[in-house]
């Protein structure tokens, strides 16, 4: 039979000790995941976005798999934001969801739409852009995009996303109504013809002649 020295044994009691309590940890780590978790949708049942989103970030600091409930609830409450007007703590809400999650479309749209009724065009362009990275086929990114470039008296780029639209489009009325003011907008700016110089007279015969 194998021997084994007394420094094996403690070392291999020592491991099974650490194990056991790294169970115990993570079986308690899991109960409080749980707990905010079920906080989290009760919240969420309730429209308190406030908790919802506090249970949430708390579960998710535990266990990452819970960011996607932390995400759709920093959208509700940023949604909700908006609705009241507070458009800092709705743009914020959506930040934070878009560093959980930055292949979401939908987010870069709500925060666009927020920064546009702050006049803060130039992030609106950014994240309808990015919007755009992420759904190049949504129409309504290029219309909205086109709304904001016409607004800046961006009229060239305004027409390319309006035509874009219409790529995908061809029936979209909003697309083609802009168009037409678009259009409307060039030939109003456009810069006048210049004029074809004069020719100059032929010189009569008589004024050719030497007095």
């Amino acid at each position: 039979m194998k021997k084994y020295s007394a420094f094996t044994l403690m070392i291999a009691l020592a491991l099974c000790v650490s194990q056991f309590a790294q169970a115990q940890a993570n079986k308690q780590t899991s109960k409080e995941v749980a707990k905010y978790s079920r906080d989290g949708f009760e919240a969420t049942e309730a429209k308190d976005w406030d908790k919802a989103v506090d249970a949430f970030r708390k579960a998710t600091e535990l266990d990452k798999k819970q960011e996607p409930n932390l995400v759709s609830a920093l959208q509700h409450r940023g949604m909700e934001y908006t609705t009241q007007q507070q458009y800092p703590e709705a743009i914020a809400d959506f930040s934070e969801a878009l560093k959980l999650k930055p292949d979401d479309a939908g987010v870069y749209e709500r925060r666009a739409y927020v920064e546009m009724k702050t006049n803060a065009y130039d992030k609106a362009l950014a994240d309808y852009s990015e919007a755009i990275k992420l759904k190049p086929k949504e129409v309504r990114y290029y219309l909205l995009r086109s709304y904001i470039y016409e607004t800046k008296n961006d009229i060239k780029s305004s027409m390319a996303d309006t035509e874009e639209a219409l790529k995908l489009d061809p029936n979209n009325q909003e697309a083609k109504s802009r168009k037409s003011r678009l259009e409307t907008i060039q030939s109003l700016n456009a810069p006048p013809s210049s004029p074809r110089p004069a020719t100059s007279p032929k010189a009569s015969p008589a004024a050719a002649r030497t007095p």
